[in-house]
């Protein structure tokens, strides 16, 4: 696999060029606990439009060129709001697909080739950790008490 950019941590990225504005959405192929960089680039006033919306947090927010965000985009609802005539709004995003989380877990095989040649007791051992899957998930996010215990003043 060759990385898109040295140092980089994301297994792809997509480019929108134009006006590009979003109807609210869920990046369901994504890794479910995964963070997505968002960064908006073009020419347009964010006072009057761009703005990226998240919809289960009720959050609009003023989103100028050159700003970026991390969200889960599979498990929140996004989208942006449209900019001026004349405007222009592009996007760089970064992703990691949860397929290839997958492909790792499964022994660098598909779903499909592992519950073919794992024995019964590879897919117990597999099986045994989808109830508590989200729990591995949110270990990733930080809590507000670990903010707290780093940035404590002393």
């Amino acid at each position: 696999m060759r990385w898109n950019f040295e140092g980089g941590v994301y297994a792809a990225c997509t480019w929108n060029f134009g006006r590009a504005v979003t109807r609210p959405h869920r990046d369901f192929g994504n890794l479910a606990a995964g963070w997505c960089p968002v960064t908006a680039l073009g020419d347009y006033d964010p006072d009057l439009g761009g703005h990226i919306i998240l919809w289960e947090l009720r959050l609009i927010i003023r989103f100028p060129p050159g700003s970026t965000i991390f969200i889960p985009s599979s498990i929140i609802t996004h989208s942006n709001t449209p900019i001026q005539p004349g405007e222009k709004r592009h996007s760089f995003t970064q992703f990691t697909s949860g397929s290839l989380f997958r492909w790792v877990a499964n022994g660098n095989m598909t779903d499909e080739e592992f519950l073919q040649r794992a024995s019964p007791e590879q897919k117990a051992e597999r099986d045994k950790g989808a109830g508590t899957r989200w729990e591995d998930g949110l270990s990733f996010f930080t809590t507000l008490d670990e903010l707290e215990s780093l940035y404590a003043t002393q």
